[in-house]
């Protein structure tokens, strides 16, 4: 099955995806945890960071880790809203097709709740 299925938490624009997700900050290791339904039936990647969430640390942890996982420069990946929330849309800049794909290789090897 190609292209965004339903449930898959990001949604492809010309510029590249936007990403929602849910962040635990002080989770002991920066990673991506994989896929969680949220109790009003959204999708959200959810990501540990071991920053705590003071000053924007874990915010700064959170896109290092995204650009890092979907292969982008830091530059292209941005805080669309959410700063003070456990729960953030992130945009990342770049080949929505690739984006999506490297993130659906990220999740599936991650069991979900």
């Amino acid at each position: 099955m190609s292209g965004a299925c339903p449930k898959d938490p990001w949604r492809y624009s010309a510029a590249g995806i936007s990403i929602a997700l849910r962040v635990t900050p002080r989770g002991g290791r920066d990673d991506i945890d994989g896929i969680e339904q949220l109790s009003d039936g959204r999708s959200v990647l959810k990501v540990r960071v071991r920053a705590i969430a003071d000053g924007g640390e874990a915010n700064k942890a959170v896109l290092a880790l995204l650009a890092k996982s979907l292969g982008v420069p830091k530059s292209n990946v941005k805080l669309l809203s959410g700063a003070t929330s456990r729960l953030k849309q992130i945009a990342v800049d770049g080949d929505p097709a690739r984006l999506g794909e490297t993130l659906r290789q990220l999740t599936s090897a991650k069991p979900t709740d």
